[in-house]
């Protein structure tokens, strides 16, 4: 069995450029590695910035954000609460500015995102958003450019270190696997995930969670040929390298590879309440 993976799918980016700031928010944990991380994008010259995923409700990362103003646009990569939960607040602070999430209960001022490819202009930057469904069914990654450089929000689609969880049932590993493949033509781009330190390429790291969830599944083929009856069986099997005190989190991703493989998975999962990594 291959272990788990703890290491970044990809070399760390050197650098970034010099329109992007990192914020992270102070909840580090270990389904959030280091915190949150809320990307502020400001163009030479702009007027405004955009700040994707504002984190969560802590007062003190908000102001900090609020301080990088002033702000035209909040965008939300998904809706686990460490990404939206402060999104409200840093939209008073700033007086009202416009939140973007696919999800409705997640938007504010404007329309939820609805077209893949959707494009957003007037700060100085062109961003597009690319469909990136699987680890949640609301996930999306954003395409960002100015000039000669570009960078890929990847949220939770993609972290900076180890892999992320598809949340089952809101999460679907066929619409993940099919995300990971679309990320994977962005090849050289900068990845700034919603966890972890930023990496050098997109591509790369798409194609190593292609071949970990790839090998991830002929583990569970296997577990339940030899015998493994529940999700929980299989866990204990697939991911015994993982601290039990995660395997809630595991049988998440365990769940969906059952269903992805047409295998009963018994009773539903419980909900998702923030970021998971297996």
């Amino acid at each position: 069995m291959s272990g788990h993976v703890t290491a970044p799918a990809a070399a760390l980016a050197d650098e970034l450029p010099t329109w992007v700031t990192l914020l992270r928010a102070p909840n580090p944990g270990p389904m959030t590695l280091d915190g949150t991380n809320t990307w502020v994008l400001r163009a030479p010259a702009a007027e405004s910035s955009v700040v994707v995923d504002p984190g969560p409700a802590d007062e003190g990362h908000l102001t900090r954000i609020a301080e990088h103003g002033p702000v035209g646009l909040i965008l939300i990569t998904h809706g686990h609460p460490d990404h939206t939960e402060g999104a409200a607040r840093l939209s008073e602070l700033l007086g009202g500015v416009h939140v973007l999430a696919v999800d409705p209960a997640h938007t504010i001022g404007g329309a939820p995102l609805s077209e893949p490819g959707e494009q957003f202009g007037g700060f100085g930057l062109e961003i597009r958003m690319l469909d990136t469904p699987g680890h949640t069914a609301d996930s999306v990654c954003f395409l960002v450019e100015h000039g000669d450089d570009r960078v890929v929000l990847t949220g939770d689609t993609i972290l900076g270190r180890g892999t992320t969880v598809v949340a089952h049932p809101d999460g679907h590993l066929g619409d993940y696997l099919a995300s990971l493949e679309l990320l994977s033509a962005y090849r050289g781009i900068p990845a700034l995930p919603g966890h972890g330190p930023a990496l050098a390429d997109c591509a790369a790291a798409a194609d190593f969670y292609l071949a970990h969830r790839r090998a991830r599944l002929d583990q569970v083929r296997a577990a339940v040929a030899a015998g493994a009856r529940t999700p929980a069986d299989v866990v204990a099997v697939v991911y015994a390298d993982v601290d039990r005190s995660l395997w809630w989190a595991a049988e998440w991703s365990v769940r969906a590879q059952l269903e992805y493989l047409g295998v009963g998975t018994g009773e539903s999962a419980p909900g998702v309440s923030g970021l998971e990594h297996m």
